[in-house]
């Protein structure tokens, strides 16, 4: 689904969604085409949702947004560092 779509379907709520084709240029991050995979009333349980898929399938990409919101850009940041596994 494009954006557009989303914020339409799921007006004033959060979503937790999964890019299914995005892109980059000059670190933001396009995203083409995404699934909703849960909406939510508040952030909190949006975050809680995000945490815990993101934890069972770390590789998958990822984001929660406010439908309230035009567009969505992402910037990448680049982690350099160490990370601990827990």
């Amino acid at each position: 689904m494009k954006w557009e779509e989303i914020a339409e379907s799921h007006p004033r709520r959060f979503v937790l969604v999964e890019a299914i084709k995005a892109s980059s240029n000059n670190r933001v991050r396009n995203l083409e085409d995404m699934a909703v995979i849960q909406d939510y009333d508040n952030p909190k349980d949006a975050w809680s949702g995000y945490k815990h898929l993101h934890k069972l399938y770390p590789s998958r990409e990822l984001y929660v947004f406010h439908t309230s919101r035009s567009d969505v850009e992402v910037v990448e940041e680049f982690f350099s560092g160490v990370r601990q596994r827990t």
